[in-house]
């Protein structure tokens, strides 16, 4: 954020930003002196955070990086992740304990205690075994968000086979890739699930999957929508069929830390996606301690929503691993926030006393979009934390959530990380961090981040550079799937052995604090100045007429890249044509300068987002460029780029 975006937003902003209330910090998990201790011994401090877990055997040796950049952590030690999920907390007297609130689209609900998931966890680990899954095998699991699919997670982790979940959005030759590169024995799938008011079907895509890749000897498939699928005998099985009639009792085995527990498919630059390899023991200590630590998690208090899909590397950290590891009860909701209107959230916050809501900053600005009134409707007094993830959240959509969902009471973390780290990297606490809104502010304790130039050397503060990560952390990928050396030019090559290049760049304040400005190729290079995508799009948001903007570097003869801003209006905005885009053009320079006022302003009815809520820049830029649409088939809604090309102008607008 630039000094005059900081500038606009200060009659909004306490002297110094939002300190902690005096209550939470008062018995907050992570006190103030945590980054101390994890700065003195950070090997010590990671090593102190596994074991709040169980372990059946203990660690010889807490970090191996003889091989960067091959880490093993936890060396020798053992553990069963679903024991440590589940059935420890039922042992300790915690069994009546509500796991999950589960809430269908349509309105039905499900409530499972950690006796109830214990049970269903190992009548399933039981079918998969009855199935002939084995330790190591790898398990699809493409399912809408429904009990089952935290369920089948855990029965893989309990036996030992790797599971790899694909989004329930994504195409049949998108889940037949990823089950060809996972070399997938199993599938878990559903008839279907709800969305948007109507069944959307899976068990087809499946069927449609398994005519282009080999080697699937079974599907196991939920019954949740009663459509009518086709069925192959000898390969397809009931789950009602085979998993109801399996016993509650199932022996668990311990597994080595190192044990490979999930495969997480990413996209990258090449059509081929990457296969996300995380294991057993770091990853666990690391999403139950971010969880406990970044949330202030009280279990015998708090009600948690993740509110995202488990098909993202966030549900699988902080709906499923995290949250149950530290006996959280979670809400869990199957459907889109808009059915059967546009309060349903806020409804399910009320009806649950929800006290710690974790969402995207992409719904946020929906939520903006439709009105202060809506959750204005709903007493959401219960909140007493926020978070965002996902990407970097501007100022004005943070001062929205504060004030509109959290009350102006509720302090919010914002949360930086990747499928790739696991865990949270870089967030403020809420207990110690005086927040600033849009900056993630610093390092977890016992991570090492730094802000560095093209060289790798450290910036100044109030400089612009790209973020790294200097030291291994335990919730680390341990490579890509079947392919060690992409693992080593993606991700370790650009700065030398043993440093990780995130891919972001960032912005250090006079603080130290960073500010994350998105994937590198969404920072533009207009006339020789790096300009954030991000920045410019908090500074039209900061217009009261915008509700969101996209903005994208678009080749440019004369400044190399041109900034090319797609905005969608507030409800009660007129969009009157040129006067507004003349108007939002100044606002822009007076909030970062004349180097970022856009080349083009297109007023849009909606953006090209991917099911996880990403905007896709991708498509933006070919449209912007003038160029033949790229794929298409991760949105939502492909007709919205039709409707965006069809109000794209002969030529660029100048003034």
């Amino acid at each position: 954020m630039s000094e005059t975006t900081d500038q606009a937003l200060s009659d909004q902003l306490p002297e110094g930003g939002f300190p902690p209330p005096p209550e939470l910090a008062a018995s907050a998990n992570a006190g103030p002196d945590v980054h101390e201790r994890a700065a003195a011994d950070r090997i010590g401090f990671w090593e102190d955070a596994a074991r709040r877990l169980d372990w059946a055997e203990p660690w010889e040796q807490a970090l191996d990086w003889s091989n960067p950049p091959f880490a093993k952590w936890f060396v020798g030690g053992k553990l069963n992740v679903a024991v440590n999920c589940v059935d420890r907390h039922v042992d300790a007297g915690h069994g009546d304990q509500v796991a999950y609130h589960w809430v269908g689209e349509p309105g039905d609900t499900r409530t499972l205690t950690y006796a109830q998931l214990k049970d269903e966890v190992c009548r399933t680990a039981n079918a998969l075994s009855e199935l002939g899954v084995t330790a190591g095998d790898r398990v699809a699991i493409y399912l809408p968000m429904i009990p089952e699919a935290v369920i089948s997670m855990l029965a893989c982790a309990r036996i030992g086979a790797v599971h790899m979940v694909v989004f329930g959005g994504f195409s049949p030759d998108a889940l037949a890739s990823r089950i060809t590169d996972a070399d997938a024995k199993v599938v878990i799938t559903a008839d279907g699930g709800y969305r948007r008011g109507a069944p959307s079907p899976l068990k087809p895509n499946v069927d449609e999957a398994l005519t282009k890749t080999e080697g699937v000897r079974s599907v196991l498939v939920v019954k949740r929508t009663e459509t009518d699928v086709e069925w192959t005998e000898g390969r397809d099985v009931w789950w009602h069929e085979l998993v109801a009639g399996q016993s509650a009792e199932h022996e668990a085995q311990a597994f080595d830390a190192e044990h490979p527990l999930y495969i997480m498919y990413t996209s990258g630059t090449t059509a081929k996606p990457k296969g996300i390899l995380h294991t057993s023991g770091g990853y666990l200590t690391q999403v139950s301690y971010t969880h406990w630590a970044t949330f202030d998690l009280k279990p015998d208090t708090d009600v948690f929503w993740t509110a995202a899909d488990v098909g993202w590397v966030t549900g699988h950290s902080y709906i499923v691993y995290g949250p149950l590891a530290n006996r959280a009860t979670s809400v869990m909701y199957e459907g889109t926030p808009e059915t059967p209107h546009r309060g349903r959230w806020w409804e399910i916050v009320q009806q649950y006393g929800v006290t710690i809501l974790y969402t995207a900053p992409t719904t946020i600005r929906t939520f903006m979009k439709w009105g202060d009134d809506v959750p204005a409707g709903f007493d959401l007094s219960s909140l007493r934390l926020l978070g965002s993830v996902g990407e970097p959240i501007n100022p004005e959509a943070w001062l929205w959530y504060h004030k509109n969902i959290g009350g102006s009471r509720c302090p919010i973390v914002d949360t930086w990380w990747q499928t790739e780290t696991g865990g949270h990297m870089i967030t403020p606490l809420p207990g110690t961090t005086t927040l600033k809104p849009g900056s993630a502010q610093r390092p977890f304790p016992g991570i090492a981040a730094s802000v560095v130039d093209e060289e790798g050397k450290p910036i100044e503060p109030g400089a612009t550079g790209y973020l790294v990560l200097t030291e291994p952390w335990p919730a680390m990928l341990r490579t890509i799937w079947g392919d060690d050396e992409r693992y080593k030019d993606t991700y370790w090559s650009r700065y030398g052995q043993g440093v990780y290049f995130a891919g972001d760049g960032a912005k250090l304040d006079d603080d130290g604090d960073i500010w994350l400005l998105g994937r590198v190729d969404d920072v533009m290079n207009v006339s020789g100045h790096r300009i954030s995508t991000t920045e410019v799009e908090s500074a039209l948001v900061s217009h009261p007429t915008v509700a969101e903007a996209a903005v994208v570097g678009a080749t440019d003869p004369t400044t190399g890249q041109g900034i090319v801003a797609f905005v969608i209006l507030r409800g009660d905005a007129v969009d009157s044509g040129e006067d507004l885009v003349k108007v939002l053009r100044q606002h822009v320079r007076k909030e970062i300068g004349p180097i970022a006022s856009p080349r083009q302003i297109m007023v849009v009815a909606e953006l090209p987002k991917t099911r996880s809520g990403k905007i896709m820049r991708r498509l933006l830029r070919d449209i912007a460029e003038n160029r033949e649409l790229g794929d298409v088939s991760t949105l939502t809604d492909s007709s919205v780029m039709d409707l965006i090309s069809s109000k794209l102008p002969a030529a660029p607008s100048e003034d």
